[in-house]
């Protein structure tokens, strides 16, 4: 039996491959099979191997065959968006065209940098003043000068224009060491360092120059931070500030080039000459640095500590008179303590004022002006020495944008503070220094502007009025308002709130009950009841 089964089995091989000469045996099929070579195939169902449920799913769900390449994925580079139009053209002095006249400076004619003279035609300046047109080519020239001219007459475009100007002709090779400026810049308040900084990031814009404020009330970690860090060309600080970095060895003044003092009279009145003493003597001699004295005022004190300090200085002085009779309307009322308010009130509806600057003597006094003012629903903001620092800059900003309509402030916004479009400035109480009025009433009519001064006068500050006719050498006109514009309307009533029913908050006043113990059925009683 089992031989008749192995003989029918060997001729059924013999037979099969008499047929089929070029295929291979099972052995070698099942391999193929299960290596999945596509160069042979099995026809004979006999000889393929039986698979299982599980390999019969997953052949279906993926079918044996030549299986195609598998894709990578290649990022290609984005192709560059077409641009609109035709690509600006290149800035030339020619594309600034202004008409040569008489007896005035154009600032082609001072042979500037084209960088400097694109930024001078962005702001649409065609004509120096008359303290440029007097001092700018002996500082471009690098000479000391001392200049005296009133805020507002371009003192601080001159020596801006005269410190890039020298970055831009004498460049510095190589690595350069951290805090140590090229140019230091001393103010006496924080406003007037951040007026400086503005106009000479405008100035400079289309240069490669680092500007760094320097002053006190915030951001002291800030500062020091950009100051240990970065190379700076320009430095614009206050003389606290500045030396109190100074000591710290986070930055250093040997080898500054040019050191502008502006407002030098206002630093001698505020006590700062020891601390300005102290930084000159951190800086190179005067005979290897460029040094330059600015002021709206120049006494014999100033003069004296110039000649110190500067080698053969130019001296060029623009009489206070020239400004404040040519570009503002000066106007004096005389009325009483208790008229001011009211009349302040009339001129600002009544002529539909937009941009007014009102300066009182006192911070008391500012605040209650203020207030009294908001109260009557005029827009209108407060700056003093007791404002935060962070607030007062953002008020100054809003006051610029036309956010605010009327901006109180104490003297300590007086000076250096340039905003353009001031229309009125009314001096609420006269000042007891005339420079203050000079100083105040240069904040309208700035850089050959019309602009209006008004001026109240009462019982305790009209006897400052010769004074101030001696200062500025004119004499002031004295009128009293009429009645119609002393008459002070009631304040605009607010809205009532109705009368809702408040919630109690936190705990009541009542003290809380104590809840009564739940009786026990199951307590045993004591002895006493037994």
């Amino acid at each position: 039996m089992f031989r008749r089964l192995k003989n029918r089995l060997r001729d059924t091989i013999k037979k099969i491959r008499s047929e089929t000469p070029g295929t291979v045996d099972s052995t070698r099929a099942q391999t193929q099979l299960r290596t999945g070579s596509p160069k042979s195939k099995v026809s004979d169902p006999e000889l393929t191997p039986r698979r299982s449920n599980r390999q019969r799913s997953s052949s279906q769900k993926h079918p044996q065959g030549p299986q195609k390449p598998s894709k990578t994925l290649v990022t290609k580079p984005a192709k560059p968006k077409p641009t609109s139009g035709r690509p600006p053209k290149a800035w030339h002095p020619r594309m600034y065209r202004v008409p040569a006249q008489e007896g005035k400076i154009r600032f082609h004619d001072l042979n500037l940098p084209n960088p400097i003279l694109h930024a001078i035609a962005d702001l649409k300046f065609q004509y120096c003043t008359p303290i440029q047109a007097a001092i700018l080519k002996d500082l471009l020239a690098g000479r000391d000068a001392t200049g005296q001219a009133q805020t507002g007459t371009g003192k601080t475009a001159a020596f801006l224009t005269a410190i890039a100007t020298r970055f831009l002709r004498q460049p510095l090779t190589g690595k350069r060491p951290k805090g140590t400026p090229r140019a230091l810049i001393v103010a006496p308040t924080r406003e007037l360092v951040l007026q400086i900084t503005a106009e000479a990031k405008t100035l400079t814009k289309y240069c490669n120059f680092t500007i760094q404020p320097v002053f006190g009330g915030i951001d002291y970690q800030k500062q020091r931070k950009q100051l240990k860090t970065r190379a700076i060309d320009l430095l614009i600080a206050t003389p606290g500030r500045l030396l109190d970095y100074h000591r710290q060895k986070d930055l250093h003044l040997k080898r500054v080039e040019v050191l502008v003092l502006d407002e030098a009279d206002r630093m001698l009145d505020m006590g700062f000459i020891p601390d300005v003493r102290r930084i000159i003597h951190q800086t190179p001699p005067k005979d290897k640095r460029q040094t330059l004295f600015f002021s709206a005022t120049l006494n014999d004190e100033i003069v004296r500590l110039a000649s110190y300090w500067t080698r053969n200085p130019v001296r060029v002085e623009i009489e206070p008179e020239q400004v404040t009779v040519d570009t503002v309307e000066q106007v004096v009322y005389i009325v009483t303590s208790d008229q001011k308010l009211a009349l302040v009130y009339n001129l600002i509806t009544r002529k539909n004022l937009n941009r007014v600057m009102i300066f009182c003597n006192r911070r008391d006094e500012a605040r209650r002006l203020t207030q009294i003012l908001s109260n009557y629903r005029i827009n209108c903001a407060l700056i003093s020495g007791e404002v935060h620092q962070k607030k007062r800059i953002r008020t100054l900003d809003n006051f610029k944008s036309g956010k605010i309509r009327v901006l109180v402030a104490t003297d300590v916004a007086g000076r250096g503070i340039h905003v353009e479009g001031v229309s009125h400035v009314v001096n609420y109480t006269l000042p007891q220094d005339p420079e203050d009025y000079v100083h105040r009433i240069g904040r309208t009519g700035r850089a050959g502007a019309s602009g209006t001064s008004i001026s109240f006068a009462s019982e305790t500050d009209s006897f400052y009025i010769p004074a101030i006719e001696e200062f500025i050498g004119n004499q002031l006109n004295c009128s009293y308002p009429d009645d119609e514009w002393l008459q002070l309307p009631p304040p605009p009533r607010t809205k009532p709130r109705t009368a809702q029913r408040q919630k109690p908050r936190g705990r009541s006043h009542r003290p809380r009950r104590r809840p009564r113990a739940a009786k026990n059925p199951k307590r045993r009683p004591s002895k006493k009841h037994v």
